[in-house]
């Protein structure tokens, strides 16, 4: 496993922009699809946006293409997630997690169960 620590997180007018990163200690981050999952209050944790290995296959959810972009740098074991135009339903903890499985790289993976490392997450509070 993998261990991923996220920051980047903070308070943040709507319209305005967030990079969020993610730091990972451990063996072989280059073979892991890393992606990014949202949390709002009182709801359930969602799929953002997944990145495959190699960084060349991205996927995202609807709420957030065209104002998200997920990338990472294998030499530097950090996955980022550049935030723009964000709105108050952005509001949300992300968390970054990682998946050990071929498939996911090759497809995308999009549910939680998929993604077998977590970090504890970072805070994106948007105002309106």
């Amino acid at each position: 496993q993998v261990q991923l620590v996220e920051s980047g997180g903070g308070l943040v007018q709507a319209g305005g922009s967030l990079r969020l990163s993610c730091a990972a200690s451990g063996h072989f981050f280059r073979s892991y699809t890393m992606t990014w999952f949202r949390q709002a209050p009182g709801k359930e944790r969602v799929f953002v946006a997944v990145i495959n290995w190699s960084g060349d296959l991205t996927w995202y959810a609807e709420p957030v293409k065209g104002r998200f972009t997920i990338s990472r740098d294998n030499a530097k074991n950090t996955l980022s997630l550049q935030m723009n135009g964000l709105k108050p339903e952005d509001t949300a903890v992300y968390y970054c997690a990682a998946s050990p499985y071929e498939h996911c790289s090759r497809y995308g993976c999009f549910r939680e169960r998929d993604f077998d490392s977590w970090g504890l997450g970072t805070q994106v509070t948007v105002s309106s």
